[in-house]
């Protein structure tokens, strides 16, 4: 069973602190097997990269085959039911419309001494989507990584998914096809986030990487950003759903397992001010246990990871809320503007009994890729930022340096930097 708890108990404070840090972190093993992929396709290019997605994939890769082509593109479209198209579209159109209205604008004014000041916004020039395969094939995740960084402007978008006996799943490539992806390549794993960073001869560079992994896949990122930027460390799913006894038992249990099922390190967290509630839904949980396909997965995750945290008010629950800094929040009371104030350290937040957080992982508009691990009391979920770069402008006229050179002056001096104050004070008349 999870972890049951409420506020009233004297060492509440010690058994949450460590229910924060359940969850295993990435071992010193992978770490190293990831630095010595990396290393020899930087070293080997090509060579390395085919050589290891033979080895991972069991496909026999080629310079020539790795490419998706046309072609397949069309076969897989073919492939694809028409109301999975027309869903994909509905999608991919809702997160095109949140994402256009992010854009944020140039600033561009002159101060009270005439310098003219201001920043512009310009995008990246290429992004690498990696895009999971095989069993964990999510067509919604090439939409919310790769729609947000068309919208920034991005003029390269190129995607790797992992192909085990070079056999892709049509929907990715679908999702593919409607976000505007032409640029895909069949490689997974560490060795695709190397090529993605330095290049590989068939695979030219990018400057950034976004999109979720494994383990290895996400240690391949830690490790190649500086070289290029990352998106985030992408770690287990989690939610956490505040809810009142006004709410359907199996409505809850079922929003708590929708994360549960994605992963047996998946967090699920209950907070509510009724205990028998709290026990009904549990009873449901148990019930839907017994009957979903992954059923496995979501029990360890629910028994190894779950929270059902029983509070008196709702300061606390918020309170709860903010120190796990969860993925997704669900606000499921009578009057969730109410609490949305006080929830500082989120990544999305779900208002009221009809907005399960599920709905945000498909059609709602905002991107799903959110921070996890308690990053979000730091971080933001994807976006059209991650995919634009603000530069300051600054403009003197003589007269307005003539105003500011003496600051100016004084602080290189400061600092022991004559040739600043010099580039300054020469331009005097």
């Amino acid at each position: 069973m999870p972890l049951r708890l409420t506020t009233r108990e004297e060492d509440f404070g010690s058994v949450f602190h460590r229910f924060l840090n359940t969850r295993e972190e990435q071992s010193q093993q992978v770490g190293s097997v990831v630095a010595g992929i990396i290393a020899r396709v930087r070293a080997n290019g090509d060579k390395a990269l085919l050589s290891y997605t033979r080895q991972f994939d069991r496909f026999d890769a080629t310079p020539q085959n790795i490419r998706v082509t046309p072609e397949e593109i069309a076969s897989a479209l073919s492939l694809c039911a028409p109301e999975l198209m027309t869903s994909l579209k509905v999608a991919a159109k809702r997160i095109r419309e949140y994402s256009l209205r992010q854009m944020p604008e140039n600033l561009d004014y002159t101060d009270e001494q005439g310098v003219r000041l201001g920043h512009y916004w310009s995008a990246i020039d290429a992004v690498g989507l990696y895009v999971p395969g095989g069993t964990a094939s999510y067509p919604s995740s090439v939409l919310m990584n790769a729609i947000p960084a068309r919208v920034a402007g991005v003029s390269r978008l190129v995607m790797a998914v992992p192909s085990p006996e070079g056999t892709l799943n049509p929907a990715l490539l679908a999702a593919a096809h409607v976000a505007g992806i032409a640029e895909i390549y069949k490689i997974g794993g560490a060795q695709a986030i190397a090529a993605l960073a330095y290049g590989t001869g068939t695979i030219e560079p990018v400057d950034k990487i976004v999109g979720p992994g494994n383990a290895y896949v996400a240690e391949a990122k830690r490790q190649v950003f500086g070289a290029v930027g990352i998106d985030m460390i992408a770690g287990p799913s989690e939610v956490l759903v505040i809810a009142d006894n006004k709410n359907n038992p199996a409505w809850i249990a079922a929003d708590l397992l929708s994360q549960a099922e994605h992963d047996v390190l998946s967090q699920s967290v209950l907070v509510t001010d009724d205990a028998t509630f709290a026990d009904s839904v549990a009873g449901q949980v148990s019930q839907y246990l017994s009957t979903l396909p992954r059923r496995e997965i979501a029990a360890a995750a629910w028994k190894n990871h779950g929270g059902v945290f029983i509070v008196e008010n709702w300061q606390q629950a918020c309170d709860i809320c903010n120190k796990i800094a969860p993925e997704h929040v669900e606000l499921a009371v009578g009057n969730p503007e109410s609490l949305l104030p006080r929830i500082r350290h989120a990544g999305a937040i779900f208002l009221g009994r009809h907005t399960p957080e599920a709905v945000g992982d498909y059609v709602a508009g905002p991107s799903h890729v959110l921070p996890t691990s308690r990053t979000a009391r730091f971080s933001s979920g994807l976006s059209v930022f991650d995919f634009l770069k603000r530069s300051s402008v600054i403009g003197c006229t003589p007269e307005s340096l003539a105003k500011l050179s003496p600051y100016a002056e004084i602080l290189a001096a400061a600092e022991g930097l004559d040739a600043h104050a010099l580039s300054i004070s020469v331009r005097k008349p």
